[in-house]
């Protein structure tokens, strides 16, 4: 339960970097049946201003949401600026990829940025440790990481009433969600687990992941810090993945994902699908009139063929991306509607035995 209004999970959230999922209005992601969308602390703050978006009513109000919101902490795009940034026990020094300017992200001034765009859930700042990794330069990561989610807390719990929705009446607050990591190194991830649930927060990421390693390492660190994260609370892994590698996940006791593979996919013109993954600008479907997805009843499928897509997609026209994130989320979101069908019912095996298959 969330000031917002409850998710029910397991949960796929969509990726609204700078404040908008790329080619969706908001009303169109209500009707996609999206129930919380994640925004980017770094790109939010380095433009429009993370105080500027308070003196408007924080993030929901700014940018018209009235559904649940969850920021990431900034670390992983941080982490992403390997030649712009430098780490140190304070925090990370970075030079902005817009115009060059230099900013300090420590764990307090994440908390403070976050606080100040109002999400219902925030992140713990971490460092996203780089792949591959030896296993000291991972443990001495994981032990900072550890450091700062102590900062985050404390910083956090002296300063959680202050986000801009806190009105009098109201008593739900924002929640703190402490980070995993650890490399792929399961003996790390396990411990970086155990103390991290030490801190008690009411939530777990499991970050770090998705940094270039085969998918069977993936299953392997979330399986490791699965087994040690409490059940009865919400559990995310952070940046994943493949639509049937989110069932799989979820599967696991997953409860919570975010990717940005629909959309980015999307604006490529790769389209998931019952039949597996289209390339909608090949050249067989310039004749093709059935839909995207015959099994699909989002507004994209029932209106338009593979012909119309593809044509957009090749005369580059912007309506193309439009349509095409349309469906892939549809897609990703009807898949974890299916899932939590499936959990209800107290049968997966449907779902993992080929629902989303890959053609």
């Amino acid at each position: 339960m969330t000031a917002h209004g409850v998710v029910e999970t397991p949960v796929f959230m969509p990726v609204g970097t700078a404040a908008s999922v790329k080619g969706v209005s908001q009303d169109a992601l209500e009707e996609l049946g999206a129930q919380i969308i994640l925004g980017n602390t770094y790109h939010l703050y380095l433009r429009p201003g993370h105080e500027l978006i308070r003196t408007l009513g924080g993030l929901h109000q700014f940018m018209s949401w009235d559904r649940v919101l969850l920021t990431d902490s900034g670390g992983f795009q941080v982490f992403s600026l390997s030649d712009l940034r430098k780490v140190s026990e304070e925090g990370v020094s970075f030079r902005s990829h817009l115009d060059g300017s230099s900013h300090l992200f420590t764990p307090e001034r994440s908390m403070e940025i976050q606080i100040a765009l109002g999400a219902d859930i925030i992140m713990a700042f971490d460092e996203c440790t780089e792949h591959p990794a030896e296993h000291q330069r991972t443990r001495d990561s994981m032990e900072m990481t550890l450091r700062w989610a102590q900062r985050c807390k404390s910083y956090f719990e002296a300063h959680r009433s202050e986000v801009p929705w806190n009105l009098p009446g109201n008593s739900q607050s924002p929640a703190l969600f402490g980070i995993v990591q650890g490399g792929m190194h399961t003996d790390l991830r396990r411990e970086s687990a155990e103390r991290t649930v030490e801190l008690d927060f009411p939530g777990y990421a499991i970050g770090g992941l998705s940094v270039g390693e085969p998918r069977e390492k993936t299953r392997e660190m979330i399986a490791a810090a699965l087994e040690v994260l409490p059940k009865d609370k919400p559990r995310y892994v952070m940046g994943v993945g493949y639509p049937e590698e989110i069932v799989q996940y979820a599967s696991m006791g997953v409860d919570m994902m975010d990717c940005v593979l629909p959309t980015r996919a999307a604006r490529h013109g790769l389209l998931f699908t019952s039949e597996g993954r289209l390339n909608i600008k090949n050249t067989r479907f310039a004749q093709d009139q059935g839909p995207p997805d015959s099994k699909c009843g989002c507004k994209v499928c029932s209106r338009y063929s593979r012909a119309y897509l593809r044509h957009l997609f090749v005369a580059g026209e912007p309506l193309a991306g439009v349509l095409n994130t349309l469906h892939n989320l549809a897609y990703y979101l009807d898949t974890m509607q299916a899932v939590r069908h499936a959990i209800r019912l107290g049968d997966l095996s449907g779902i993992l035995s080929g629902s989303v298959s890959i053609a």
